[in-house]
């Protein structure tokens, strides 16, 4: 099962579509379609994993691969893109290239498993901001830690500088609503303000290649 690499030896692939409700579990299968007969087989692939959003607007795929230039390679193969068409017809609402940057707790089992529940916060920064917001994230990501319910907190950050995400994997949305009423939480709802433009929702993970 994919692994989420601390160690920064990988490249992470975040792409999030933006889709109607009705349409999510059609591009899910799309995109598991591609990804088993196509993707899989390209160099350098390492893992993919895909997600739904509890609030059927967007589906996420967290990929890993060796180098950013297998990667690009990949991306830059019209043919091979040609057969991913049935993706591609959906809108892409961010994708980056990034690199973890931050991972809490240092003994934290950080696999990603079908079934797992994700909170991805994405937050939109200008290149200049990346490094402060950075910072603060690995100073408050212990305050999130201290609930029982959050299993590890993993950012992100984009390498063209302009995004950052949390990807934190949870045991229970119970865990997570209970994090967002508890008043000893709320600097997280406010460290990133005036640095970043800041959007979230819950996932599952719904795929992942490869499974074991």
């Amino acid at each position: 099962m994919p692994i989420i690499a601390k160690n920064n030896d990988v490249i992470t692939v975040i792409v999030i579509f933006a889709v109607e409700p009705e349409r999510q579990q059609e591009l899910i299968d799309n995109i598991v379609e591609f990804l088993t007969t196509v993707v899989k087989q390209q160099p350098g692939f390492i893992s993919s994993s895909i997600h739904k959003s509890i609030d059927g607007v967007r589906v996420m795929n967290y990929a890993q691969w060796k180098t950013q230039e297998d990667y690009q390679a990949f991306v830059n193969n019209s043919e091979i893109q040609k057969l991913g068409a049935k993706v591609f017809q959906f809108q892409i609402h961010e994708s980056h290239v990034y690199e973890v940057v931050v991972s809490l707790p240092d003994d934290a089992t950080l696999k990603i498993t079908k079934g797992g529940l994700i909170h991805l916060a994405e937050f939109r920064v200008k290149p200049e901001n990346q490094q402060r917001l950075v910072e603060l994230e690995r100073e408050y990501l212990p305050l999130g830690l201290q609930n029982p319910g959050l299993i590890s907190g993993n950012f992100h950050r984009s390498l063209d500088g302009v995004h950052n995400v949390n990807y934190g994997q949870w045991r229970s949305f119970a865990d997570f609503e209970e994090l967002l009423k508890d008043p000893k939480y709320a600097p997280l709802a406010e460290y990133w303000q005036g640095l970043a433009e800041n959007e979230f929702h819950l996932y599952e993970v719904v795929f992942t290649e490869p499974t074991d």
